[in-house]
């Protein structure tokens, strides 16, 4: 069945001043945890793991899925970065929003962001919750600044939201980070935001072909998470399934809220690609210098072909976040698939 072109995005005529205030709060967040330092990343600072990849679009797709990128059989090479969500550097042991985010290499087409039209990459960056614990951009950067005065955050969370909103949301946040993840290899990530796909609207997701194994637990050093894929990928390569689902109807799969989850029951997953992580040891010369070469990468779900642009108010919010985010770090130009490690 050929799915629904009947998406559409709401946008409010003082959005995109909003979202520039909000990119310069997250911004001033940075630069105070950084005491004079260099700017990190004002969230997802903590990088557990930076290494190389392949990315396969597979074959025979039915036609409403050939789409950019997708549009015939391909591999590309690609880096992948995996990340802690905090805007801290903080130990693995704590509990946290886990990402994951791709750069792929050599993609033709002209891109979103001014200046990098002819870039040759394209982003796809997922979480490990299938959808956010916000509604939208407003409600997400209130919690991320007053969170920076935790003594202060419960009462004012429940004077903002209200006192069965603010249960809720508590309730929903605190799920998500403290999800046990003893493997960043075994544990699925969504994009929890939509996606233009052509003429169609997506969420995607990255499923692993295997999953945690019984008992399996969480390490006890500060670094587990990549100490651990680092062992696993010493042993062999790690394969994960990149997944799509379709907008059915602004009901159950809406553009402009973040917070409804789109379920398998109302769009199911297509298979369109694989993600393979090869065999590598992510400790050696060579493999500590690809991981700093990444984490000097600027990862963006902008960066992207038209036909691939983000959709909806949060994605809309990134885009000026995650621009000032990269012009105050001074993060690396975009790879072009000429960069050769030892």
């Amino acid at each position: 069945m050929t799915p629904s072109k009947n998406w559409k995005e709401t946008i409010p005529d003082d959005e995109a001043a909003r979202f520039e205030r909000y990119a310069e709060q997250l911004r001033d967040l940075a630069r105070a945890r950084a005491r004079g330092g260099k700017a990190s990343r004002a969230l997802h600072a903590k990088g557990n793991a930076g290494v190389e990849a392949q990315f396969t679009v597979l074959p025979d797709l039915p036609e409403h899925a050939r789409v950019g990128l997708f549009s015939s059989p391909k591999t590309f090479p690609a880096w992948v970065r995996y990340s802690n969500g905090a805007g801290a550097r903080q130990s693995d042991k704590k509990g946290d929003v886990r990402g994951i985010a791709l750069k792929i290499v050599g993609v033709d087409g002209k891109k979103v962001i001014p200046g990098l039209e002819d870039a040759k990459t394209q982003d796809f960056l997922m979480i490990q919750s299938s959808a956010q614990p916000f509604s939208n951009a407003d409600d997400f950067v209130w919690l991320v600044t007053a969170a920076a005065k935790p003594l202060t955050l419960l009462p004012r969370l429940f004077g903002h939201f209200g006192l069965v909103a603010g249960f809720r949301l508590l309730k929903t946040f605190m799920g998500a980070i403290n999800r046990p993840v003893p493997s960043l290899s075994t544990s699925s990530y969504y994009s929890a935001l939509p996606t233009r796909f052509g003429d169609y609207a997506v969420r995607y997701a990255l499923i692993p072909r295997v999953g945690p194994a019984p008992g399996a637990k969480m390490g006890s050093a500060a670094d587990y998470l990549g100490d651990e894929l680092a062992g696993r990928l010493e042993e062999g390569p790690v394969v994960f399934d990149f997944k799509i689902q379709f907008f059915v109807d602004d009901k159950r799969t809406p553009i402009e809220d973040g917070a409804v989850d789109w379920l398998e029951t109302d769009s199911p997953y297509l298979t369109v690609a694989t993600l393979t992580l090869p065999t590598q040891d992510a400790k050696s010369e060579r493999g500590v210098a690809i991981a700093e070469f990444i984490e000097g990468l600027s990862f963006d779900p902008w960066h992207a072909q038209e036909l691939l642009r983000p959709l909806g108010n949060m994605m809309r919010a990134r885009n000026a976040a995650y621009r000032l985010s990269t012009r105050e770090r001074g993060a690396a130009k975009e790879p072009d698939g000429t960069e050769r490690f030892p």
